[in-house]
């Protein structure tokens, strides 16, 4: 009787042994025809630039072939963008796949008005293939002069803003001081392009901080390009060569003010107790670098006030370089110049007037430096540091000009001596 039991469970275990390979079997046969394939389609461009009324062909691939006939469809953003023709693919089924196969299907894009659209595809059935991560960025545009304009407008207002600092550097160099520069604007300046250092260097080189920003952004672009990078280390350094000019060159009693000290010990505050959150992973990194980024926008606001407010006391801008203010306008407004254009060429309106903060940080920017011409041209442009008169004529200043403080310093053309005149402004 034991053995009858025994038989039994063994010829139990047998049969379930066998139902379980015949599963596993199945598994590994049948399924890979339709799930190991799943991330085998793609297509040959990723973005794709096309002008009104132009066509574009680009092909959609397929490695490996499947045992079920497949409909593969482009889920259009924007149709009245582009057009795909065909807009659906049919993948005829095979009883006998080959995974090796590679088939290659031609699809033509159509720019039908200027925009931008993303592309996704999806197939059916459904549960065949998953093609989410699939997609496509497709810009059409009205010329491509336009673009190419614009491209090269890119790059003079990137010189134009990297230079705007030698000015300053070279004009306090030539006095040997740094009287009329505000050491205010300096401070903030330097903090400024520090956060924005911090926030192209965290999105440009980490790499987990970029899978944060997509995650966020799946089908999203890294925002930072190299030339970000370097511009925002390079106005670091700049702006710290001008500082150490402060420490070495006459600067009379200037200093930071008790408010400039204050707002940067706010800022400075946000900065430890965000990145300690970050630290502390109740904050991800890329939040923090958006709070970097937020501080450098305030201090673009706010960083000029205590320069223009300085010269209207001084009623003089001597000690600040008006062509740190010329290079600064010919890259604001070239970029505005810039948004027009792209946003005419695309017919993208809405982010140009959409992307408030970058349009209305352009125009702020732009607003001072008409005001710093101004109070250069203008309003203090009869202002000198020397009063030029004739050696005959000082006694008589002096006596006459009831508004002489006993500061003005004289600069004598020409000295008469024994009939010969020696001219003062040759220097030996």
């Amino acid at each position: 009787m034991l053995d009858k039991v025994t038989m039994t469970s063994r010829g139990a275990r047998g049969n379930f042994s066998h139902i379980y390979k015949n599963l596993i079997t199945f598994i590994l046969i049948c399924l890979p025809c339709k799930l190991c394939q799943a991330e085998k389609m793609y297509v040959d461009v990723k973005t794709l630039d096309l002008l009104v009324d132009e066509t574009r062909l680009f092909k959609f691939i397929q490695i490996g072939e499947y045992n079920e006939t497949l409909s593969v469809t482009a889920q259009i953003q924007h149709p009245d963008i582009v057009q795909f023709v065909p807009s659906t693919i049919n993948i005829p089924a095979v009883e006998q796949p080959n995974t090796t196969a590679e088939l290659a299907y031609d699809i033509c894009a159509y720019g039908r008005s200027p925009g931008h659209s993303e592309v996704t595809f999806s197939a059916l059935p459904t549960d065949v293939v998953n093609l989410d991560s699939l997609f496509m960025r497709i810009t059409v545009m009205h010329s491509n002069a336009i673009y190419v304009i614009s491209y090269i407008m890119g790059w003079i207002y990137f010189v134009a803003w990297s230079v705007s600092f030698y000015p300053q550097i070279y004009i306090n160099f030539k006095r040997k001081s740094v009287v009329g520069l505000n050491f205010d604007f300096l401070a903030l300046n330097v903090m400024g392009f520090t956060m924005y250092s911090l926030f192209n260097c965290g999105l440009f080189f980490s790499k987990e901080i970029q899978a944060e920003y997509f995650s966020r952004h799946p089908r999203g672009l890294n925002p930072v390009q190299l030339n970000d990078v370097f511009f925002s280390l390079h106005a670091v350094f700049a702006t710290i060569i001008t500082i150490i000019q402060c420490a070495i060159y006459e600067r009379e009693d200037q200093r930071v003010s008790m408010t400039g000290r204050g707002i940067l010990t706010v800022f400075g505050g946000v900065v430890i107790v965000t990145a300690g959150l970050a630290g502390a992973s109740i904050l991800e990194w890329l939040d923090f670098l958006y709070y970097c980024s937020y501080i450098k926008l305030s201090i673009t606001l706010i960083k000029y006030i205590p320069q223009a407010y300085m010269n209207y006391k001084r009623k003089s801008t001597v000690g600040w370089s008006i062509g740190n203010i010329f290079l600064d306008f010919v890259g604001g407004f070239l970029s505005i110049l810039q948004m027009t254009l792209n946003a005419y060429n695309y017919n993208d309106w809405v982010s140009f007037f959409g992307d408030a903060t970058k349009f209305g940080l352009g125009l702020f920017s732009l607003v001072f430096d008409i005001f710093f011409i101004l109070q250069h041209y203008v309003f203090y442009r009869e202002h000198s540091d020397y009063i030029n008169v004739k050696i005959e004529d000082e006694l008589t200043y002096l006596m006459d000009n009831r508004y002489y403080s006993g500061d003005e310093a004289f600069l004598v053309n020409f000295w008469n001596g024994d009939e010969k005149k020696y001219n003062m402004d040759v220097k030996v």
